[in-house]
Parts: C-alpha cells; structure tokens; sequence
C-alpha cells in the first residue's frame, strides 16, 4: 500500500485523515473486496502515526460496515461497497441538473455578498468588483458528500428569492420561482487536484482528483443569471454524451487530415 501524506495543520484529527484516505480507496476499488489491509504496526508506519492513531482510524471503518476486524485474521474489506452514482446527461443537460438537484441533499455553507472578481464579471456582464451574492453549499449523495458548490448571482436577482431557501430548494428552481426560467446551460470539465477547504468538505485527501466544472446559466431572454464552480468526486459523477453526424455520409464526404504525434498520443 502506497502511504499519503497526512496534514496536520487541518482540523481533521489525524485518525479521520486515515479513515478517508482508506475509505476513499476501499470505495474506488484501489483496495479490493475480501482483501486484507496491512496490520497496525505496518499503517503506522506508512502514515508516521501512533497505533492508537491508527486503531481509531479503523474502528471508524468497521463502525461504517466497510471492514469486519477478526483477531488472528486481521482488517478484511467488506464486499460489495459501492458508491451511487449520479448520471448526467448532455443531450438533456437543463434537465439532468434538476433531476440531481432533487436526488441530492443540499447543506447551505456560506451566503455572502462580495465582489465580483474579473472572472465572475465577465462571465455574468457586469462590472468588475460590481456587488454579486456568494453562496457555498455542499450535497450529499446517500449521505455522503457528493459534490462542494461556489455560485455567484448578481444582486438584483438574488434579490428575487429568500437566501434561507437555498438550504432546501434546488437554485434551478428558486430561479425559476423569481421569474428567471434558465433556458441555456454552457458549461466546462476539467480535472483538478482537492485544496484543503474543498477536500475538508469532501471528506477526500488535499490534492486528490476531483472533477472540476464552471457552468454558466442564461435566463430566457440570453442575460447570465450564474455562475457556478462545482468539485466533485469523480467516482461518483458520470457524464453521457451521443453524437450524431449532421448529414448522412457527411463523414465519408470529409477528407481525413493527415496524422500527427499530437493525434496519436
């Protein structure tokens, strides 16, 4: 087993940090089913902890049914450990996102008033360092977390819903109470590495992978109404794409361009 470094300056007890950087690996399948994980003595010296340390991290495993601890025997993995796992889909993207909005449990983090930094404002048509609303919210997903969300709303439309309300309605559908139906959905993937608040709120190792996406909503009449900066696990979102060719036999039609290394790597 490959060690992880632990951060001690996070306000995540060491044996916690342990019991995430194990449960993650026993959920992503790195550590398979019936398999035995390495004794006390050995995962305290892979992570330069005490084994109380360590004997703490792997109660939390077991009192989450993920091991079954047996003496002469060992920590073996429990099986069948499977995360859900959220589907989105492109054809349907507006409607994917109120479906996951439904299927998730939202926990309200942050609801501020800030500036709007260069990026935001230009995404949203406004002024730089003009006043948006900021509001952080984490979802769960079978009661673990999913994803972490930044979103920034100009004020005059945050104006038109209750901020309380976003601890407990899907933002797809406050704008749409307020009048500001989103009718266009553009939006970015990405890969990025966890930094400490979103790893803290994730439950996941700082720098550990995470699907990173910049989504940009339009109400009907083609203003920007949001901006969002999601982080999720990459496990457990999943996105559908299908294409089509435009015209039948437009692809034989088009001359294949010559090979390059770029292309073949």
């Amino acid at each position: 087993m490959q060690p992880s470094v632990l951060d001690e300056n996070l306000p995540t007890p060491l044996y916690h940090q342990i019991y995430l950087i194990l449960r993650d690996r026993i959920k992503r399948g790195d550590i398979g089913a019936h398999s035995v994980l390495p004794g006390e003595q050995e995962l305290s010296r892979l992570f330069g902890v005490s084994r109380i340390t360590v004997k703490r991290a792997l109660k939390e495993l077991g009192d989450d049914g993920l091991v079954t601890r047996h003496r002469g025997r060992g920590t073996i993995v429990a099986g069948g450990v499977a995360l859900p796992v959220v589907n989105a889909n492109f054809d349907n993207l507006i409607e994917s996102l109120y479906v996951m909005g439904l299927e998730t449990d939202v926990e309200l983090l942050e609801v501020t008033t800030v500036r709007a930094p260069p990026e935001v404002a230009q995404a949203l048509e406004i002024p730089v360092d003009a006043e948006v609303q900021r509001v952080t919210r984490r979802r769960r997903l079978a009661g673990s977390p999913f994803s972490y969300l930044r979103t920034f709303v100009p004020l005059d439309v945050a104006a038109l819903y209750n901020a309380q309300d976003l601890g407990k309605i899907p933002m797809m559908v406050l704008l749409e109470q307020a009048g500001m139906r989103v009718q266009d959905v553009e939006q970015w993937i990405s890969a990025t590495a966890a930094e400490p608040v979103v790893a803290l709120a994730l439950e996941t190792d700082v720098g550990a992978p995470l699907l990173s996406i910049e989504r940009v909503m339009r109400s009907a009449g083609g203003r920007p109404v949001q901006i969002l900066f999601a982080f999720y696990h990459p496990d457990r979102y999943r996105y559908h794409i299908r294409t089509r060719a435009k015209k039948p036999g437009a692809a034989k039609a088009a001359k294949a361009p010559e090979p390059t290394l770029a292309a073949l790597v």
